[in-house]
């Protein structure tokens, strides 16, 4: 326990009340809560742009017994509002850590809560659904926390993307020596992705969320790919209207998670608000083309219409969750482009699905040819 067992307190909107010790910054934060089944990681899961304005619960009982390193991040902060643990560890074992977890989210200002029964509480939101809630180590009044809870913006409905995405285009890649060039949209990227696509020699242009879509054609790239990210896709008709416009192009195109759910989107299929999302690093998923499986990575709350995508005459389910059956991809079948839910840079994660990478680049290079 750190702070000297501060106590902090943790109430989620059905009234749940759950006490245990501070940890990370002493304050009050809200959001959205969900939950990560991973075992490790956590630093990859918490810079995940796609986590904006959650509040997470890691389910594993230890967190930060590794420490923190510079190298394994996804984006260049921290995204998740608050953190929520088992057992929140400021001693670390690893060499080559840099930094505590405890010292690491008082840096970027991120409030904890550990000494809570996390499995229970997860128990709860897999029965009750996700939900907002608050965490304080320094408010002691439940009235008081319940007007910073009520004042919380619910996640449906929310735009986040525009809020993580870079603010200015950047490139990644040598452009005289790649093998093709690649328009990134970025909603919410993570640096793993990116990296993905530049190792198998793509030259990439990053462009903000809300780029014009002539600004991103004047790259005259063969092929566009469209990113993670956090919020719900139903109030982005900007970039609705985008990936319309690039899917006239016939072009190669490749979208994942919110990038999957804007594919969607453009072509008529409405998304939905899950009842508790998934997130974490062992999600089964079958190939339906090849016929094998796939442990994934995952971080998503909505998803698309099974029933909308099924009657739609152009488009072809490519990939099933094995657990719940909700489509984890898609292809169409007039256009040269495809998408999934999941991960399959999969930081943290199996390398199982990093298949789809291959997929991409060489659907570019056939169309180029």
């Amino acid at each position: 326990m750190n702070q000297e067992q501060r106590p902090a307190i943790l109430l989620l909107a059905d009234g749940t009340i759950l006490h245990g010790f501070a940890f990370g910054k002493i304050g009050t934060t809200s959001g959205e809560i969900c939950f990560n089944t991973g075992m490790t990681g956590y630093q990859e899961v918490f810079t995940d742009p796609s986590y904006a304005g959650q509040i997470i619960i890691m389910n594993n009982v230890h967190i930060g017994n590794y420490g923190v390193k510079s190298s394994d991040i996804e984006s260049n902060s921290i995204k998740i509002k608050g953190l929520i643990g088992r057992n929140l560890e400021e001693q670390y074992s690893r060499y080559l850590a840099e930094a505590s977890l405890q010292q690491y989210l008082e840096q970027n200002g991120i409030v904890a809560i550990e000494g809570v029964d996390t499995r229970a509480l997860v128990t709860h939101i897999r029965t009750k659904g996700a939900m907002n809630c608050v965490i304080s180590s320094e408010i002691t009044d439940l009235n008081e926390l319940k007007k910073v809870l009520d004042a919380c913006v619910d996640m449906n409905g929310l735009e986040l993307a525009s809020t993580v995405s870079t603010t200015e285009i950047y490139e990644m890649g040598n452009p005289e020596t790649a093998s093709c060039k690649i328009a990134v949209i970025d909603y919410g990227v993570k640096h793993h992705i990116l990296k993905n696509l530049e190792q198998r020699g793509a030259y990439l242009k990053i462009f903000p969320a809300k780029t014009p879509i002539a600004t991103i054609q004047e790259m005259k790239p063969d092929g566009y790919f469209l990113s993670n990210g956090p919020g719900d896709p139903a109030a982005m008709p900007y970039a609705v209207e985008t990936v319309k416009a690039l899917l006239t192009e016939n072009k190669p195109l490749f979208g994942i998670c919110l990038g999957h759910q804007l594919l969607a989107l453009a072509n008529g299929i409405p998304t939905f608000k899950m009842h508790h999302g998934h997130r974490g690093l062992n999600h089964p998923v079958k190939n339906v083309i090849t016929g094998k499986s796939e442990i994934t990575t995952q971080n998503h709350g909505f998803g698309v219409e099974p029933n909308a995508v099924k009657a739609h005459p152009d488009i072809e389910i490519t990939h099933i969750n094995l657990n719940d059956e909700s489509i984890e991809g898609i292809r169409l079948k007039n256009k040269p482009a495809f998408s999934v839910q999941y991960h399959p840079e999969s930081t943290p994660g199996p390398h199982d699905s990093r298949y789809l990478f291959d997929d991409f680049i060489a659907l570019v290079q056939q169309h180029k040819n």
